[in-house]
């Protein structure tokens, strides 16, 4: 009896004295218990650490006239200096259109496409041709951009390509028109193969969200006379619109990152009104003319533009849902 008591008085003690420590003492006790996973999350948060938050000092180059020999605190502070060239610059707009145009047509285009591939694939009851389709979607992914870009001209080339040869096939006489070289062409090409490179590997995380739909929802739906058509819609896809509206935030949130790379190697002389994006010249502007401080700035000016769209898309979808989902 005295033991009984004993234990219950002390329970309250222990208690107290749990609400009575600190924050970092509770931390301090959390992490004697798991210290195992703590030190497994040391190798990330050390890799973020100098990755992504160190380069962060140099940032102020933008705001500098940089100098490599004097060094980022010996150079000149002039404020927003190049911000205002950049904005005053008579392609200003060209550039932001440019970017924005082939960035709104990836997401209205390439979006979807993995979201109603990965539902075709829950779909379908063919374990075999499920995986083949899987393993043949999944393959371009590690295709290299230069490759592909490589394939895409061989494909066009007018003389000895596809194009030039089902063009002297169907009676055309001379060199077949060059499609690699027609401004109103090249947002296609660059989203097109964008889609065949990347369609199945963005699949993935659709796919995975989709295996944990519960059997049970779909056995109630097909017990309530609810065809393979309805159950898509009213089971599997607002099952998975959580992570739909998440990835679509995560999308806008990049949405004048345009990277340079494909850009660059897709463009010419003739489609450059359309293919000159703010990644191509900060690329040309920032490192081809040695003009840092400019290139930081102008990709800088890129990356406060995306962080606003991820706020203002993430704060329009809380809206939208009563706050039910959202990225924060």
């Amino acid at each position: 009896m005295k033991t009984k008591q004993a234990t219950q008085s002390a329970a309250p003690s222990a208690l107290a004295l749990q609400r009575n420590r600190t924050p970092f003492q509770r931390f301090l006790v959390r992490f004697k218990k798991n210290w195992q996973l703590h030190l497994l999350m040391l190798l990330p948060i050390a890799y973020i650490l100098l990755f992504y938050y160190t380069p962060m000092y140099g940032l102020q180059i933008a705001f500098r006239d940089f100098k490599p020999r004097a060094g980022i605190w010996g150079s000149e502070w002039v404020g927003l200096k190049h911000f205002i060239e950049f904005m005053s610059s008579p392609k200003f707009f060209t550039y932001v259109y440019n970017t924005l145009a082939i960035s709104l047509y990836s997401v209205c285009v390439s979006f979807p496409i993995p979201v109603i591939l990965a539902l075709m694939l829950h779909v379908s009851e063919r374990k075999v041709l499920k995986k083949v389709t899987q393993n043949v979607a999944y393959v371009p992914h590690f295709i290299s951009v230069v490759v592909l870009v490589g394939i895409l001209n061989q494909v066009l080339n007018p003389v000895s390509g596809i194009v030039g040869t089902f063009y002297h096939m169907f009676g055309g006489l001379g060199i077949a028109p060059d499609i690699r070289a027609n401004p109103g062409t090249f947002r296609h090409l660059y989203v097109w193969s964008g889609i065949w490179q990347q369609m199945g590997w963005n699949t993935i995380i659709y796919v995975a969200a989709l295996a944990g739909v519960s059997h049970e929802l779909h056995e109630a739906a097909e017990l309530d006379g609810a065809s393979r058509w309805k159950r898509v819609l009213n089971v599997d896809l607002p099952a998975i619109l959580p992570t739909v509206s998440i990835m679509l935030i995560l999308r806008f949130g990049s949405i004048m990152s345009v990277g340079y790379e494909k850009v660059l190697l897709m463009q010419n002389d003739l489609n450059l009104s359309t293919s000159e994006v703010i990644s191509t010249y900060v690329y040309k502007v920032g490192l081809a003319q040695n003009r840092l401080s400019f290139g930081t700035a102008v990709d800088l000016f890129n990356s406060v533009v995306n962080v606003t769209l991820l706020v203002t898309v993430n704060a329009i979808t809380r809206k939208l849902t009563s706050g039910e989902q959202g990225l924060f």
